[in-house]
Parts: structure tokens; sequence; C-alpha cells
């Protein structure tokens, strides 16, 4: 895989990111971001370059239009083996981003608070987030779409021992956790949106004790020996750090589905 480049780094929890920044600009990465990363990388010592400078354009509406841009777009889902796609960078003077380093607005933390304001709810959707991140996970041959800090030191490892660059393997895992993490998004967004009804008043929210819509995004965490029955297939899907999934086998064969509803 190529060595990487150029990133884009824009995030609400910056969690590790000016380290993680750092490792990066060591490779000789160039830093591109906006608002309140930027701000950040700069304070830690970092040259950055502001979104703005690289397409032209300001940032407006209050920062809701940041990243929304031809030219950001066409840096990330540019495919670097198609002929034509070059030619057109070339022709308009487009960049490529090499990675997208991303995570969203806090809508889950906003949407948890009682006194959270539909307001509030809304401006908390991310729309630029999403959008560079799913299109970084399309092109996930080209481009590592980074979305948590939890990825951050394995990421800088692997480039250590590859002299800047990440294996395809990589590249693709990092796509498939960056879906998952946009389709959760979503999923919490409109789960708490299902309680907001318009009245003739406007927008009323009612949110009761169970959510109006629940929305599972289960990973998978073993295939097991069989379900209730012998023929029939099953495997265990759970998430968080607790409960019987979690639990250490000591001793014995695969376990079965009647296993596990036994132990619960």
């Amino acid at each position: 895989m190529a060595k990487i480049q150029r990133a884009l780094l824009s995030v609400t929890d910056k969690t590790g990111l000016a380290g993680f920044a750092r490792g990066l600009a060591a490779f000789g990465c160039e830093l591109i971001s906006t608002g309140g990363t930027a701000r950040l990388l700069r304070e830690a010592g970092l040259a950055v370059r502001d979104v703005s400078e690289v397409t032209g354009f300001p940032e407006i509406l209050d920062g809701r239009v940041k990243t929304i841009h031809p030219v950001i777009a066409a840096g990330i889902l540019a495919r670097r083996s198609v002929p034509g796609h070059r030619a057109a960078l070339a022709e308009h003077g487009i960049a490529t981003i090499d990675m997208v380093v991303v995570n969203l607005y806090a809508f889950e933390k906003a949407a948890a608070r009682e006194d959270a304001s539909i307001e509030e709810l809304i401006e908390n959707i991310d729309i630029g987030g999403p959008t560079l991140i799913r299109a970084a996970a399309k092109n996930f041959q080209d481009v590592a779409v980074v979305t948590s800090p939890d990825d951050y030191d394995s990421v800088l490892e692997e480039m250590q021992s590859s002299g800047g660059s990440l294996s395809l393997r990589t590249h693709w895992s990092l796509a498939r956790k960056a879906f998952a993490r946009t389709a959760e998004y979503d999923a919490a967004i409109t789960a708490r949106l299902a309680s907001i009804e318009v009245e003739e008043t406007g927008l009323v929210d009612r949110p009761s004790e169970l959510p109006a819509a629940l929305h599972l995004l289960l990973p998978r965490r073993q295939q097991l020996r069989y379900g209730e029955n012998p023929h029939q297939k099953a495997a265990l899907y759970a998430r968080g750090a607790e409960g019987v999934a979690n639990a250490a086998q000591l001793h014995g064969k695969e376990l079965s589905f009647n296993n596990l509803v036994d132990l619960d």
C-alpha cells in the first residue's frame, strides 16, 4: 500500500489526537483540519492547513458547512488506480487525501439528557462527519479512515513498522468499523427523533421511559456449536464488557445456544 502523505482531521472527541497527529507528522504527513481541531493541533506545535485554504472557500453558516466541498470529496473518493480519476484531479488541481480521522458530534450524549431541547438535538446531528467517513470507507483501498481514538496507537505502530503505510487488511478493518459507526449513529438519531411529533403548536418532544424505536447493532462474539436443536445454526452477539458474553471458557467443547441459556 502507498505511504500516507496527507491526512484530514476533524473530531469532536479530541482524546489522544495531538499525539496521533504528531506521529503522522513524523512521517512527513501533511495535516489538514478545521475549527477547534485545527486550533488544538496548532497549540500542540503542529503545522496545519485549514480546509478553507485547501478548498478556497470559507466555513459558513456557523460552521454547518466546513468540509462539504468537491475538492475534499474528490481528494478522498478518487481511485488512484483509475487514469481518468488521476487526470480529473490534475485538471482541477486537487490533491489526494490518504487518511481521514473523524469522529462525530456527540448526538448520543445530548439525546441521553432529559433537558435536551429539540433544537439542541438537531444541532448535534453531524452532517459533514458521516459524509467524510463514508467517502473514505467506500474508497478503503486508497484511504484509511480512523473513527475512534482506540485505534490511534495500533495505526501508528503499523505505520512505524512499514515506513508510513497501512496494509489492505487494516484499511478494510477500519472501513468496516467506520460503516458500523455511521449505522450506529443514524440508528441513535432515528430512535431519539421518533418521540418528536408535529402538533398545532409546532414540534413537541414526548420521550417515554421506553424508546419509540429501538435499533440494535451487535457484533458477533463467537460462533456457537448449534442452536436450540442440533440442526440449527447459532452465534453469540453482544456489546459491552459485562455479562455472560464476556466470560472466559476454561474447559470443555465449543459452547452451544443451550449452554448460554443455562448460564443466563
